[in-house]
Order: structure tokens, then C-alpha cells, then sequence
């Protein structure tokens, strides 16, 4: 099966210029989401992960069901003021404007074993910010796991150094 096949552009989306992808569309078939996750998860089975986190919002839908497969713990990170507790807060700047994110303090432990999943990786800021925040906590990142990555943008560069998977690359 062609994941790239299931995923919708949508053009000028949220702003003009940006070409938008789309993966609701391979969200709703049952058959290429459960490959998508299998071939996220793959990579890390033998990697003893503890945590996979999964960034607002789309890293949600991603990230939870890879970390069910793992037999992992699943965080999330949020856009400031949606979690309860006590937090850290990480700003970065996205390929269309500058955001901010965060993680409950007591969110990692010490040496856990961490993944962060999400559904794209473009400039790096967003998965930067997670990186920044796990290590902050003590968590040690053990990899990096995209559904698509928007390879023109270089994303790779802002997180080099750790172990990436992506699926389908534009």
C-alpha cells in the first residue's frame, strides 16, 4: 500500500503558499492507518521504550497508538494553558510563524527511554521544542518518528544527531 496515496494536499492552507497535507484522509482507512503505525513502531521494538510523546494535536493521533504498540507510557505536549499541573513552556518558531508548547514537569522521569512521534517533521521547530523539554526533564530521547517529512525544508538539520524515521517524504 502507497501511504503517500492516502494523504490529501490541500492547497494555500493555513495561509497562501503552504500546500497542507492532509492525513485525515489516511486516518479514516482503517487498513493504511494501521500500517502507518506498524511502520512507526517497527524501528523501536527492541529499543526498550518507556515514553512516546506525541505534540498537539496531530502527534495525538499518532503517537498514542504507536506507543499502545511499544507496551510504552503515552505524554502529551500541549499549547500553553491546556495542561492541569505544573509545567515547562519551550517557544519555537514553525515554517508559517512562531508557537510555544508544553509538558507537565512530572511528565518524565529521569532516564526514561523517550520516542516523540508526530505527523510531521518541516523546519524542526516543533520536534526541537519537544527534544529541548524530554531532555530538560532527564529524559533521554532514543528516537524520532515522522509520518511525513517535508525534506525542502530541512527539518533534519535542526535535529541532527538523533535517529529519524519518517514515512513518506515530499
Amino acid at each position: 500500500m502507497n501511504l503517500r496515496e492516502k494523504i490529501r494536499n490541500i492547497p494555500d492552507f493555513p495561509q497562501q503558499g503552504i500546500q497542507f497535507k492532509d492525513i485525515t484522509t489516511l486516518l479514516k482507512d482503517g487498513k493504511a492507518f494501521r500500517l502507518a503505525i506498524d511502520m512507526l513502531a517497527a524501528p523501536y521494538k527492541d529499543k526498550n521504550i518507556d515514553i512516546v510523546i506525541g505534540p498537539e494535536a496531530r502527534g495525538f493521533a499518532i503517537g498514542a497508538p504507536v506507543a499502545y504498540v511499544l507496551e510504552a507510557g503515552f505524554v502529551p505536549i500541549r499549547k500553553p494553558g491546556k495542561l492541569p499541573a505544573e509545567t515547562i513552556k519551550y517557544e519555537y518558531s514553525l515554517e508559517y510563524g512562531k508557537d510555544a508548547l508544553e509538558i507537565h514537569k512530572d511528565a518524565i522521569e529521569a532516564g526514561s527511554r523517550v520516542l516523540i512521534v508526530d505527523d510531521l517533521l518541516a523546519t524542526g521547530g516543533t520536534t526541537r521544542a519537544t527534544v529541548n523539554m524530554v531532555e530538560q526533564l532527564g529524559g533521554r530521547v532514543i528516537g524520532l518518528a515522522f509520518l511525513i517529512e517535508l525534506s525542502f525544508l530541512n527539518g533534519r538539520q535542526v535535529i541532527a544527531g538523533y535517529d529519524i524515521t519518517s514515512l513518506v517524504e515530499y
